[in-house]
């Protein structure tokens, strides 16, 4: 039995929400491997939320430049989300293993561009390489939207298939040596953790994000390489025969896709996977004790701007807000103050 499309709609933009409200402070201690996480994280759900309302009930192909958009992201999103988690496991795993806390400015530069070749290079590479085992432009599912369309074939596995699985073996590799290095180095680690932007809360989380990405990438890919070379395969002819039908628009009615367990699966997987990610890092991120600080600026910020006045009390952290309206405060109620101060305490 399928569930409403509506359902993926609102939880997919909730997600993309999730991944724009830590992404500032994360920005602004230079976290680049998040901050990647984060986009291509936030840019999937963003994209299938927009495609499940346009194309909710109906196949139309009505915006071709879209589609083609869409597409290319889709395949992006294929190694861009596991060349992030690789991203993070590395960063974690130099952190573990330096020697001192001072980094300099050219150490970060250093980092930033590391990690943009990763994160953004990798889905680049991939797009181009997706290309080359394209049967056609796309496929317009019913209820799904635009999908990109491989031709089942030995080069797939290497151009396509392969890629997620070997990222997420490579960040294996430097999450084992991360967590060997921080139980083993327990003082050193503590030395680190004093390094302006870090905190040994935000290193288990990014931990944690990283090793729960790296662990449903490595047996989902495993499972769908398994799932494909079962299926009829194609022999590679040449470039003209793979693509003598790409100007090929085909559009997949919703009972046809639906009553294909393959399909199902298949397409289901991939617009949730986003989604999960995202609900998986607002939970690790937007909870923490930093959240929670910018959250109190940008509620201060946001009641001062529409004229209340705010103020801190001392001994407490947490910042109260009251309307300062003389005809509000004159007079009040003894247990409604304390109701207030109780508050601001809390």
């Amino acid at each position: 039995m399928s569930y409403p499309n509506q359902l993926y709609t609102a939880f997919s933009l909730i997600g993309s929400v999730f991944c724009a409200i830590p992404f500032y402070w994360h920005l602004e201690a230079w976290n680049t491997a998040t901050c990647l996480f984060m986009i291509w994280t936030g840019l999937g759900c963003m994209m299938q939320c927009i495609n499940s309302i346009v194309w909710n009930g109906n196949m139309i192909n009505r915006a071709p430049v879209y589609c083609d958009i869409s597409t290319r992201i889709q395949v992006a999103l294929n190694s861009a989300i596991p060349a992030c988690s690789l991203c993070i496991n590395r960063r974690l795993y130099k952190i573990a293993s330096m020697k001192s806390v001072v980094i300099t400015h050219e150490d970060k530069r250093r980092a930033v561009i590391q990690d943009l070749l990763i994160g953004m290079g990798i889905p680049i590479l991939q797009i181009i390489s997706q290309y080359i085992i394209s049967s056609n432009r796309y496929i317009i599912f019913e209820d799904f939207g635009p999908s990109f369309s491989n031709v089942t074939m030995l080069p797939a596995f290497f151009l396509f298939h392969m890629w997620p699985v070997a990222i997420g073996m490579v960040s294996f590799f430097y999450c084992v040596r991360t967590i060997y290095i921080f139980y083993t180095r327990q003082r050193q680690f503590s030395e680190l953790m004093l390094a302006p932007g870090l905190s040994r809360g935000r290193y288990l989380r990014l931990m944690a994000i990283a090793g729960v990405e790296m662990l449903a990438t490595i047996p989902l890919g495993t499972y769908l390489i398994v799932y494909d070379s079962k299926r009829p395969m194609r022999h590679w002819i040449s470039w003209a025969d793979t693509h003598s039908d790409y100007s090929t628009v085909y559009q997949i009615p919703a009972f046809i896709w639906k009553n294909d367990a393959a399909s199902v699966y298949g397409l289901e997987l991939f617009r949730w996977s986003p989604v999960a990610c995202a609900f998986i890092f607002f939970a690790l991120f937007g909870f923490a004790d930093e959240a929670f600080l910018h959250y109190r600026r940008a509620y201060t910020l946001l009641a001062s701007r529409l004229g209340f006045s705010t103020f801190t009390l001392h001994g407490s952290s947490y910042a109260c807000v009251v309307h300062v309206g003389p005809s509000k405060l004159i007079g009040a109620d003894p247990l409604l103050l304390l109701l207030v101060i109780h508050l601001c305490l809390t």
